[in-house]
């Protein structure tokens, strides 16, 4: 009878600073740039930094902020459910469809549409943790439900898939599950057979999600613009079951007239896939924000990229006391002249971070 070996030497880090990883470059290694600037009266108060990558097929486009290794998180939803697309096709309604790739609010919507996915005798084998609704309004829900977990809809189209491709639903969530092997041969088909993860982490809602590049989700999402499928479009027709009220990646899908998906990703990610004449093999962006999700910035950033590719995204609701600007690196250089002429203001935003007067004409007062 195998015994369970509790390796506490190995349970945490030996030191507060953070040991190397020959193999493991870490955020202090990586060649983070400036993204987004919030300045008042002309001085830069805070500063936004991180990582683009522009993909077209197989073909590098553009790269700013350096190649920085991450995980892919909730971005990669799409091609976990690839792995179902033929047993999901016929068995699931269009909203089904697009909450099986949700990162959801928990609005009363998301969870029936959820829900809808799994018979009530179903119901006990969905393994996402415990959680409280993203956005709530009204009365507030005070104690966590499995169904409230942004991931809900993901999960419970990951058991139907199981159920229809008639494979074991005990431990889906598990690194040894087919659901987690179908998905890294998926990934391989689009990044090459020899790519393998560096390293292989568990999710925030349980699922294994695996250690990439920016370039490497870029080129991904690139493949999901070149090969639509229902996903697509089923993103496309319900943005709001995607994520929900005021987010990012919601706002882009309903701002450009489905030529766009978009999805965001824990802890800074944003990505982009684009139906765009220009690139015919399909065009894929993906933004890493270096300290985390900062759904602010990145809708600037967001806003300059789709801006100078022919889609108008509005800007986030204002700032009270600044101005935010953005970094040209964020675009390749034959943009720029078209991203200077995309406001990061509105003209009735109002001008509080300065007061008119000319300190040189009252010499002596200061």
């Amino acid at each position: 009878m195998s015994k369970f070996i509790y390796d506490k030497e190995n349970l945490y880090p030996a030191s507060s600073l953070g040991e190397t990883q020959d193999d493991i470059p870490t955020g202090r290694d990586v060649e983070w740039e400036p993204l987004v600037d919030y300045r008042r009266n002309g001085v830069s108060e805070n500063t936004i930094h991180g990582a683009i990558a522009w993909y077209s097929g197989s073909e590098a486009i553009h790269s700013f902020g350096g190649n920085v290794l991450c995980y892919g998180r909730s971005m990669m939803k799409p091609f976990y459910i690839k792995v179902f697309e033929n047993e999901l096709a016929a068995a699931t309604s269009i909203k089904q469809k697009a909450i099986s790739v949700a990162s959801h609010n928990g609005t009363q919507e998301h969870v029936e549409v959820s829900q809808s996915l799994l018979s009530e005798s179903e119901r006990g084998l969905m393994r996402t943790p415990l959680d409280l609704p993203l956005v709530q309004f009204g009365r507030q829900v005070r104690r966590p439900r499995r169904w409230y977990n942004n991931s809900s809809g993901h999960h419970a189209a990951i058991l139907l898939g199981c159920r229809l491709k008639n494979w074991n639903r005990a431990g889906y969530t598990l690194p040894s599950h087919l659901v987690f092997k179908e998905y890294l041969a998926l990934v391989k088909k689009v990044l090459g057979e020899k790519w393998q993860p560096l390293r292989i982490a568990r999710d925030g809602d349980g699922l294994p999600t695996v250690s990439m590049t920016v370039n490497e989700l870029a080129k991904c999402y690139a493949y999901l613009a070149k090969n639509r499928s229902w996903i697509w479009e089923a993103m496309i027709a319900y943005p709001d079951l995607v994520g929900g009220y005021n987010r990012l990646d919601t706002t882009i899908m309903k701002s450009c007239g489905g030529h766009v998906i978009a999805k965001e990703g824990a802890d800074g990610l944003l990505g982009l896939a684009i139906d765009h004449k220009d690139y015919p093999e399909g065009l894929g962006i993906v933004i890493k924000i270096a300290h985390g999700w900062n759904p602010q910035a990145t809708w600037y950033v967001a806003r300059g990229i789709l801006g100078v590719l022919g889609f108008e995204l509005r800007n986030p609701y204002p700032l009270k006391r600044q101005k935010a600007f953005v970094v040209p690196g964020i675009v390749p250089d034959k943009f720029l002249d078209k991203l200077k002429s995309i406001p990061t203001w509105d003209e009735w935003d109002p001008d509080h971070d300065r007061w008119y007067f000319d300190p040189a004409e009252h010499e002596g007062v200061f």
